[in-house]
């Protein structure tokens, strides 16, 4: 099955474009973004200081998944922002005869994964598990990656999880 792209021109995109860089403005990163690392947070349970973190991930409980910093270029210029991606040991696991897409099964909603400058329904490769939308993480109390048939979610595999507790 092929994966469903949106085009750049996308309204998500660039919704979601707009957030990012006036959060990387915000938090000043925007000049030294390209000398700082890529770091991992969170990789599993809680953030202690969620509210003093600028990761907007901080205050979900992940299992599968790992927040980090990720440096993209648009006109030249650097923008940081903070994505979740599957971690090393899920990431590493056997997937055969599915894709990866984002769902809330509370309401049946799904996501999309940014690989490169389009997003994404669904993804073959697991180091494509990408997910910027901040948004969408924050508005769901539950978000799962699963894998498998997207018209067939309750029979697909959940591999990871993003919770909030209210």
């Amino acid at each position: 099955m092929l994966s469903r792209l949106l085009p750049l021109s996308s309204p998500r995109l660039a919704a979601l474009t707009a957030v990012t860089a006036a959060a990387t403005l915000t938090l000043g990163l925007g000049a030294t973004a390209q000398a700082a690392p890529s770091a991992d947070a969170n990789a599993s349970g809680v953030a202690a200081a969620a509210a003093d973190s600028p990761n907007p991930f901080a205050a979900a409980e992940l299992d599968g998944l790992r927040a980090r910093q990720l440096t993209t270029w648009h006109a030249g210029q650097p923008l940081t922002h903070w994505v979740l991606a599957l971690d090393e040991e899920t990431a590493a696991r056997d997937y055969t005869g599915g894709v990866f897409f984002l769902y809330a099964p509370a309401t049946g909603d799904r996501g999309f994964f940014r690989n490169l400058d389009v997003l994404a329904s669904t993804v073959k490769d697991p180091g494509h598990v990408v997910i910027a939308d901040a948004q969408f993480i924050r508005s769901h109390p539950r978000s799962e990656v699963r894998y498998g048939d997207p018209a067939r979610p309750d029979l697909a595999r959940v591999v990871a999880t993003s919770t909030i507790w209210m």
